[in-house]
């Protein structure tokens, strides 16, 4: 079944048709700036016009960086607050006409990670972290998704800080730090993770995870941790698997 996938992030919502039996994008994804301020009523345009734009008028998967439940984003994380308590998948289904399936967006890429990518074929506890402007996180135990965790937020009582505030990506680069000093400050944060969740396996993903072989021998981990193997296309991926996920 040909899906088009949509990721809506702070920066950038980007969509492509996906055919969801198999993770292939079939066109060429589209990217447009995630507009400033990013308030619902912006943001919902931008996905019209990726609907528009691949003449669609099927089924629509869509991650968004918020805790969602029953189609209400309760929280917003990079993008504008007037998200917070809004009906976002009827909001979505009104603009494009599409039936909506909307969810967390680390959910949705770890729905990919774990159908066509580095999480395939593993059962057990299994965690995904992107690794960006912030940290999103997923969780699959025996292949169930357990979602909106949002573990970026979780607090470290050691630092008194958010954990994606101390180990993301961004504190890497605003930090200046080097790869050995950014990977000890994600050794602490997953020693933490380890602690609360016995995962067995850990999957690192986002933009960093193409510079995976320079922090990866620094890491030490009870867990095995391995890099993802679908990037910045997981999102998008994983949002047309989630529609199947709910069919």
């Amino acid at each position: 079944m040909n899906i088009l996938g949509i990721d809506i992030g702070g920066s950038g919502i980007k969509g492509a048709l996906i055919d969801a039996a198999n993770g292939e994008m079939l066109t060429d994804r589209l990217r447009i700036p995630t507009p400033q301020p990013s308030s619902p009523t912006e943001v919902i345009k931008v996905v019209k016009q990726l609907v528009d734009h691949f003449e669609y008028t099927g089924p629509l998967g869509v991650g968004i960086p918020s805790i969602v439940i029953n189609g209400v984003v309760l929280s917003a994380a990079n993008i504008d607050d007037r998200w917070i308590n809004f009906p976002g998948r009827e909001g979505i289904a009104q603009a494009t006409g599409c039936p909506v399936t909307l969810m967390n967006d680390a959910d949705v890429a770890g729905f990919a990670e774990m159908r066509f990518g580095a999480g395939r074929g593993e059962d057990g506890v299994v965690m995904i972290f992107t690794l960006g402007t912030g940290i999103g996180s997923c969780m699959f135990v025996h292949g169930q998704i357990v979602p909106n965790l949002e573990l970026g937020h979780i607090y470290l009582p050691r630092r008194k800080h958010d954990a994606e505030y101390y180990a993301s990506d961004r504190a890497r680069k605003d930090g200046e730090l080097s790869w050995k000093k950014w990977a000890k400050r994600l050794n602490e944060y997953f020693a933490y993770i380890e602690a609360l969740f016995s995962p067995e396996l850990l999957i690192i993903g986002g933009g960093v995870s193409k510079k995976y072989e320079e922090f990866a021998p620094y890491l030490k981990t009870r867990a095995r941790v391995v890099p993802a193997q679908l990037r910045n296309e997981a999102g998008i991926i994983g949002a047309a698997t989630a529609v199947m996920s709910k069919q």
